[in-house]
């Protein structure tokens, strides 16, 4: 595996100045940034695929092991607060359980058992979407969840760091980020750990943008939960909705503070008529007002 050979260059990377040694270390990172652009499309394609699958039920179901899991985790837990993606359609299935998220657990990873099993614990239905993440990409734990949560029906999305593996070739959809060989020899938190987060984050917010809740560059899906937040929806409804502070301070009140509800009551709707018509449309506000416009027109 690519990600497992040792660089010759680093050999003496312990007898290096430290700067030199951190110099050498944030050149990989920027590597493991650029092993990813040839990957945009195929990212693309596993998010449209994952919006038009998800419908108003279908559950994000993130599998991983060891580092690569916990990044999974790391990206899915964010889509609640910035998009209000709800938790009951959310899914972890780390090897090793929970504890594994802080805690190293031996041979979790090897227990092809436990991930058929914990597949078989979601009753999968054909609107999820499974998400697989393996630097190695051949985790027994990892493949063998895509490959059973496939068969089940689920979409899956496989996430790897090297060519020609199991999870390449078991996901529906993959992704590709070849990093090579790690400063420090088969050290995958670094570049290859970098370049997975990346990818989650662009598949995760490409998924939120096919979805709708992404309106004019603004998270209006956005869960508001403390007062830096609630300053940030105040100005959002201010600004989409054309109105005053006071005007945009009164809507989103009215509206419990979603903004996208907010944005309606700010231009005159009634909550009733503004809740019912983003839920005409699956909360998009984009189509929402679009269909507001056609009414006055």
């Amino acid at each position: 595996m690519n990600t497992e050979t040792l660089d010759a260059r680093y050999l003496d990377l312990d007898q290096w100045p430290t700067e030199s040694a951190v110099e050498a270390m944030l050149e990989g990172q920027m590597a493991a940034i650029a092993a990813i652009q040839s990957q945009t499309a195929a990212i693309a394609r596993a998010a449209e695929a994952a919006a038009a699958r998800l419908g108003q039920d279908g559950r994000l179901i993130y599998v991983g092991a060891g580092t690569s899991g916990r990044l999974a985790v790391q990206d899915g837990t964010e889509l609640n607060p910035t998009f209000c993606w709800p938790m009951k359609r959310l899914v972890f299935l780390m090897a090793g359980g929970f504890g594994a998220l802080t805690e190293a657990y031996e041979g979790a990873e090897d227990n092809v058992e436990a991930a058929r099993a914990d597949i078989d614990a979601c009753a999968i239905t054909p609107s999820d979407v499974v998400i697989g993440v393996a630097a190695s990409g051949q985790t027994p734990y990892t493949v063998a969840a895509v490959r059973h949560a496939r068969a089940l029906g689920a979409l899956t999305i496989g996430i790897a760091n090297n060519p020609g593996t199991a999870l390449i070739e078991q996901a529906e959809h993959h992704v590709l980020a070849d990093t090579g060989s790690e400063v420090l020899a088969g050290s995958t938190r670094m570049k290859a750990g970098t370049a997975q987060k990346a990818v989650l984050n662009l598949l995760s917010t490409a998924l939120m943008l096919r979805l709708g809740f992404v309106y004019r560059g603004r998270m209006v899906a956005m869960r508001v939960s403390n007062a830096k937040l609630l300053r940030r929806a105040r100005r959002m409804v201010q600004e989409l909705a054309d109105v005053d502070a006071e005007v945009a301070i009164h809507a989103l009140d009215v509206a419990e503070n979603d903004i996208r509800c907010g944005v309606l009551v700010a231009m005159g709707l009634p909550l009733d008529e503004a809740r019912a018509l983003l839920d005409a449309h699956q909360g998009s506000l984009r189509d929402a007002l679009q269909t507001l416009d056609a009414r006055e027109a």
